[in-house]
């Protein structure tokens, strides 16, 4: 991503002295001490698997120069990444760490998932209060309605055939979280972009101005609803306390209304495309899904571990010397576990880069891991059940419609997913 110092996933970097260096064996291709990732080309974003699992047979801890010129210290094994996630000395709130000058930061990035305990404590617990499992679950026959009209719209269109993710796997978490944050659906294109521009920057101006824009509509929210309140989750942030009267501030409020709009859509999309992508290009199991429908929840978490939505976690700065997978990482430097090598470590999962519906997939980290475990993780299974479940019951001869090569794929290391999804079918009616 560009450097900028609003935006905490583009933050300046440090590059740090190197290590000793391996000497080589002759007849042994060993990776180098600073693995250049840009250097893999378009094919790493494509397929990045290869690529990690090279990096994980040599060890769990790399340095690495990212596609953006940046370094930084990728976590790539399994058990490495959990105890990554859960060290208090991986901290996440860079302005701490002492790695930017803070005088510029935008409210968006004052948020749980930028903020390390008490102040992560104290925040989760606040939104916690309103955003339950029981909430969550309330959603449910919204979920279906929602999904059952998107699908009507689609498999209405001549031809038989539609883009999946303007179809179905966008819209429906986007109408979603913004009901349930009380964003009008006028508002929403703008949200989109927005919210892409922020999480995989096209340069240093447009980051800037999406940042801008972005903060200064959910100001003026988050003002509306102080004004106007309503049934709807930002409303009740405005008013939640804790048995001592805390409450969000306004800087607060913005940030928490971000990170719960954009990581509740962009993550869900990349999930029920990743899944039904996962699923048509291994016909066998799809066939066994179609066969025995009570696999859908378990298909969700292999869908989420094979292939999930988020490739790496978001950054992480040690403050001290830490030894991770026996490697020391030193002070002050950014580091990327990488969710999606972590998952298809085959020292933790048999046969990782297997597709199968079948296994126990309990342990894969797709939503992190640790006191950052993403809050949003009910929500996001939720719309992926019924959305893949209802594809599947309405298109019963659901298939791809484009070579795999033809795919374009996001940019960046945080959300994996191809731009698009062409899929045709002969469509099924409701009964």
């Amino acid at each position: 991503m560009q450097e900028n110092p609003k935006n905490p996933q583009s933050a300046h970097i440090p590059r740090t002295p190197g290590t000793p260096g391996t000497p080589e064996t002759p007849g042994v291709h060993r990776i180098p001490e600073i693995v250049d990732l840009g250097a893999y080309g378009p094919d790493f974003t494509a397929d990045p698997y290869p690529y990690y699992a090279k990096l994980r047979a040599e060890r769990p801890v790399h340095r690495a120069q990212l596609p953006e010129g940046q370094e930084a210290w990728l976590v790539v094994g399994h058990e490495a990444a959990r105890a990554a996630l859960s060290d208090p000395r991986l901290v996440k709130n860079w302005r701490t760490a002492g790695l930017v000058n803070s005088a510029d930061d935008s409210p968006l990035f004052t948020n749980m998932l930028d903020s390390d305990p008490p102040h992560h404590t104290r925040l989760r617990k606040l939104v916690a209060r309103e955003f339950t499992s029981r909430r969550v679950e309330a959603l449910r026959p919204r979920v279906q309605q929602i999904t059952d009209e998107l699908l009507d719209t689609m498999l209405a269109a001549p031809g038989g055939r539609a883009e999946l993710v303007d179809a179905l796997a966008f819209p429906l978490p986007m109408t979603v979280i913004c009901e349930l944050i009380g964003v009008p659906s006028m508002d929403r294109d703008s949200f989109r972009a927005w919210s892409r521009e922020i999480i995989a920057p096209t340069g240093p101006e447009a980051i800037n101005e999406a940042t801008q824009a972005m903060a200064g509509y959910l100001i003026g929210l988050i003002e509306h609803k102080r004004s106007a309140p309503g049934d709807d989750l930002l409303s009740a942030l405005i008013r939640t306390s804790d048995e001592d009267g805390d409450r969000l501030s306004g800087d607060e409020l913005v940030g928490m209304a971000f990170l719960l709009l954009v990581a509740g859509h962009e993550t869900t999309v990349s999930l029920i495309s990743n899944g039904v992508r996962a699923l048509l290009q291994h016909p066998a199991q799809l066939a066994a899904l179609r066969a025995d429908r009570s696999l859908l929840d378990n298909a969700v978490e292999e869908m989420l571990r094979y292939d999930g939505p988020v490739e790496t976690a978001t950054w992480r700065f040690t403050v001290e010397p830490v030894e991770i997978g026996g490697t020391v990482i030193p002070a002050r430097n950014p580091v990327w576990v990488v969710l999606a090598s972590a998952s298809r470590d085959p020292e933790r999962f048999a046969a990782a880069d297997d597709f199968d519906i079948t296994r126990d997939p309990r342990g894969h980290v797709a939503f992190g891991h640790g006191i950052h475990f993403c809050i949003g993780a009910p929500l996001a299974r939720l719309e992926a059940r019924i959305a893949i479940g209802a594809l599947l019951d309405r298109c019963p001869d659901l298939a791809l419609d484009c070579a795999t090569d033809d795919l374009t794929w996001r940019t960046g290391m945080l959300i994996r997913g191809t731009e698009q999804l062409p899929v045709r079918w002969t469509a099924k009616p409701r009964s």
